[in-house]
């Protein structure tokens, strides 16, 4: 029976509230008003970070970036890129942690630390975060409202290196319509990522931007 109430308890946690947002938009982000949001997760990371950084300032692309707070603290002078070159800078976690598995107060903490570093580095205090995941739990709504959840409209899987350049372009051009919001990764050191998946994403990012015309936005310019 103390198996069956520990599931419960977890399901009511975790499972029934990011169920639930999900499906119903509550309090999250999943579109822009107009053009094209293309964010990436996981970084700042010292290999892929400054080549996507590069393509970015080559086709005059903005983009938003949630970072992860000990990398954020560990490569600050990436931070102060995405933020010179017009970036905006959302959070992850401290650590790429699941709200699913956290307590109420460690999230917090997690968040909160994250974002006084990034503020540190910058200046400016970070208000939009995506949970690792897009994992919450049913006191996120309450803990962070100091932040806006953004979700996605498309998550491509782009953190699976077998996916390839190719079938990763395909799904980067049928993801492209207006008020959509597309998840890539600019770090494959997360758990279950591909270490060197973020090359595939490179190449297949610059393909889309040499052949697709749209208006890409970052969040803070929507």
């Amino acid at each position: 029976m103390t198996y069956i109430w520990l599931i419960a308890l977890f399901f009511i946690y975790s499972i029934l509230p990011t169920s639930f947002i999900r499906i119903f938009s509550f309090r999250i982000q999943k579109r822009v008003k107009s053009g094209v949001a293309i964010t990436f997760d996981d970084g700042p990371d010292p290999m892929y970070t400054p080549q996507l950084l590069d393509l970015l300032k080559k086709y005059n692309v903005k983009a938003t970036f949630f970072v992860v707070g000990w990398k954020a603290k560990k490569y600050p002078h990436l931070i102060k890129r995405m933020k010179e070159e017009g970036h905006t800078i959302g959070l992850h976690h401290y650590y790429h942690t699941s709200n699913w598995f956290l307590p109420p107060f460690v999230a917090e903490w997690e968040l909160h630390r994250s974002a006084r570093i990034i503020e540190q580095i910058t200046g400016v205090r970070p208000v939009y975060y995506r949970p690792p995941w897009g994992h919450i739990n049913i006191w996120t709504l309450f803990m962070q409202k100091k932040y806006k959840i953004v979700m996605w409209t498309y998550i491509l899987g782009d953190w699976n290196a077998t996916l390839g350049v190719d079938r990763l372009y395909e799904r980067l051009r049928n993801s492209i319509e207006d008020g959509a919001i597309i998840v890539l990764h600019d770090s494959g050191s997360t758990f279950g990522a591909d270490e060197h998946a973020p090359a595939n994403m490179l190449q297949a990012l610059e393909r889309l931007f040499q052949h697709v015309n749209v208006k890409w936005v970052n969040l803070n310019e929507e």
